[in-house]
């Protein structure tokens, strides 16, 4: 039984700054060596990087002693990567996971691998704590019951047939995770706790909470 990460990292860090978010350095060390070591330490059999083209050989360099590693081009969209990845190389199972989430832990990644198993679509999420307002034209519609909420994170672990079909099925369409894309073909997609602490680093500011993060690690 082989079972493969995708990790993407075919971003522009747009929101980020004039830099590539993975490759801000905290404590002496890239944000994506933080997400890769956490998977490097895991039961995962490959680790396949979704890059973009801009950072693919800073990359190669950077992870060139690693033997787990596998480096490739990503898309113009985060779907278009994770496909590439899916197609880079076939598995038994393949786990999804956002380049820019360094706080990922080795027991939630294991956990994921060990669930998958069982039922074949998985999401790590956690449970939404904010009241959440609908509004339409800067005006609250309702409050709506946070009891059913839940935050989706990644990674996000799938049988490896199914995925494929469910990215070659909606191919021309533009979905944020692949654990959507599922539910919109009527599969059911399982939940694992996850950690607040695993956030994603989109901006400046969330440099600054990953300090802490990291540093408690």
């Amino acid at each position: 039984m082989k079972i493969n990460a995708i990790i993407t990292a075919g971003g522009t860090s747009s929101r980020f700054g004039n830099s590539n978010k993975l490759l801000e350095k905290v404590y002496d060390k890239e944000i994506i060596k933080y997400t890769i070591e956490a998977f490097e330490k895991s039961n995962i059999d490959k680790i396949i990087i979704c890059s973009h083209i801009s950072i693919i050989d800073k990359l190669k360099e950077m992870f060139k002693d690693s033997a787990k590693i596998e480096i490739t081009e990503g898309g113009a969209t985060r779907q278009q990567s994770v496909y590439n990845g899916i197609l880079y190389e076939e598995c038994d199972y393949v786990i999804i996971h956002d380049g820019a989430r360094p706080m990922i832990s080795t027991d939630i990644i294991n956990n994921c691998i060990e669930m998958v198993k069982d039922i074949k679509a998985m999401t790590v999420a956690t449970k939404t704590i904010d009241t959440i307002k609908e509004v339409e034209n800067g005006k609250i519609i309702r409050t709506i019951d946070r009891a059913k909420l839940y935050n989706t994170q990644t990674p996000q672990a799938f049988e490896y047939k199914l995925i494929k079909y469910a990215h070659e099925k909606l191919k021309d369409q533009n979905f944020t995770d692949d654990a959507g894309m599922l539910e919109a073909l009527g599969e059911i997609v399982y939940i694992l706790d996850g950690s607040y602490k695993n956030i994603k680093i989109t901006t400046q500011t969330d440099i600054e909470i990953a300090k802490i993060f990291l540093k408690q690690n």
